[in-house]
């Protein structure tokens, strides 16, 4: 049987302050309740995550520079010319990733084109164990709306770690766009910690491990969307939904948009922020 966990958006209570509760959640869960984080912590916790996903394939460029440095057999010189090669590439790929997921990636309040998104998912998740399967067609979305789609599909590349499919799927746009986020492998799970920090529940500490999670609650604060974890057998599936208020507005915005079209008034061309 699936269980499904969920949880406002507007995340962001401190500690033992009861959250907004979504119908229809299992109400197995009990009563939610969230953390704060100042907001010097949540830069260097982040720092910290950036650090630790970059760390390891520096470390190996670094290695493989040693063997070069003393190796004259030509065979081992190959093999550490070629795990240089790779670990670059794996570090340039984190390296990008974390800037559109985690940094400013430009001017503040600007759209970004979720090509760029894709581009960057793909760098970091596709590999031979795992598949990513982007369904979305390119638009221009919020930049933190791009921030949390990026961030959701790194809980669910966390979600299946021997590999699997992971498939993306958008709706909408602007303010009413919804995001679907879905891992499917063997053993598809994720911690305990990271689904109670996703639906609003308590947690004692906030550390460089589930600081990930918690910067994602906040980008759904912003956003105002509800957060749902859904966990079947090698399931879990991650959905972000605009509450009403911006679906109305996002409709209302469309269908002027229509209106004006219509009329023959020009609409201003948006183009995608260079990154």
């Amino acid at each position: 049987m699936a269980e499904v966990v969920a949880a406002r958006g507007r995340i962001g209570y401190m500690p033992n302050t009861p959250a907004p509760v979504a119908a229809g959640i299992d109400h197995r869960i009990g009563r939610l309740t969230t953390v704060s984080l100042a907001p010097l912590d949540l830069a260097a916790l982040l720092c910290s995550r950036v650090c630790h996903d970059v760390i390891s394939p520096v470390g190996a460029i670094v290695n493989g520079l040693e063997v070069l440095d003393g190796e004259e057999d030509a065979d081992m010189r190959a093999v550490a010319m070629d795990l240089i090669k790779k670990s670059a590439v794996s570090a340039s790929a984190r390296l990008q990733f974390c800037r559109l997921a985690f940094g400013a990636a430009g001017s503040l309040g600007a759209s970004i084109d979720t090509g760029d998104a894709e581009n960057v998912a793909r760098g970091l998740i596709g590999s031979e164990r795992t598949a990513l399967r982007w369904n979305a067609e390119r638009r221009l979305a919020p930049k933190n709306a791009v921030k949390l789609l990026l961030n959701l599909c790194l809980i669910a590349a966390a979600a299946v770690p021997r590999g699997g499919v992971i498939e993306v799927d958008l709706e909408g746009e602007g303010a009413a766009m919804t995001m679907r986020v879905e891992a499917r492998g063997a053993n598809a799970r994720i911690p305990h910690n990271s689904a109670a920090l996703l639906s609003g529940g308590p947690i004692e500490t906030i550390d460089a491990h589930s600081i990930q999670p918690y910067y994602t609650t906040e980008l759904a604060r912003e956003r105002g969307v509800t957060l749902e974890v859904l966990i079947a057998p090698e399931t879990v599936t991650l959905t972000a939904t605009p509450a009403a208020p911006a679906l109305e507005e996002a409709t209302a915005l469309v269908a002027a948009e229509d209106m004006a079209s219509a009329f023959g008034f020009e609409q201003p061309a948006r183009r995608p922020e260079t990154i």
